[in-house]
């Protein structure tokens, strides 16, 4: 990423899966590797809202029900059973640490790419924003996903690398990882096909 500043006003900060579902302890889809950026991610919105940058937050949701799962139901027993990000309940609401103000807009999203069946494009072209930067969880899912979905819509991302995680990963047939081992492979990936990769402080010293 080159070292200009910022255009604060073309540039919109993206909170992904930051909710309760996912953060808490003992919560029924826990990455405990979530609560380890939560104090990036603060700074970072700390910054943002001081230059009146646009904030939006993106959540993972289902109906009551289930009629919006599709393939998710079968990758996450938690979440066919009705124990996980069921919409209206407080599992998906945003983390505490991490609450929304008044007027950010929370996307509701039923797959990992933030765009995909959502308004967050129109919202985005309807403020004249054509960078989005990255945080949240999980940085090989959500984050690469909606980068990727940036990427196909004529948006840049930047993904703040020190402020999304990653989980641990059984063998499945391809052999375990490491969050930290996922994490960074999916940063390459990104690196390498979609996004700027940058850290908070770096991030932070580039805003006007």
């Amino acid at each position: 990423m080159s070292d200009t500043p910022i255009d604060a006003g073309r540039t919109a900060l993206l909170v992904i899966d930051m909710q309760n579902d996912f953060v808490e302890e003992g919560a029924p889809l826990e990455f405990p590797e979530g609560r380890s950026v939560i104090p990036a991610i603060q700074k970072v919105l700390e910054a943002a809202r001081s230059r009146d940058m646009t904030v939006i937050y993106a959540a993972h949701v289902h109906r009551p029900g289930g009629a919006d799962m599709g393939i998710h139901r079968d990758l996450y027993p938690p979440v066919a059973a009705g124990k996980a990000l069921v919409d209206g309940e407080r599992g998906v609401e945003i983390h505490p640490s991490l609450a929304p103000l008044p007027g950010e807009p929370v996307i509701k999203k039923h797959r990992y790419n933030s765009f995909y069946a959502t308004d967050l494009e129109i919202i985005l072209r309807g403020l004249g924003v054509e960078t989005v930067v990255l945080t949240g969880m999980t940085t090989e899912c959500c984050v690469l996903g909606t980068a990727r979905g940036a990427l196909e819509r004529g948006f840049r991302s930047v993904v703040l690398k020190d402020a999304c995680a990653s989980c641990d990963y059984p063998d499945l047939g391809a052999g375990p990882m490491s969050a930290e081992e996922m994490h960074l492979a999916a940063l390459r990936v990104m690196s390498l096909t979609s996004s700027q990769l940058v850290g908070a402080d770096e991030f932070l010293a580039r805003l006007p």
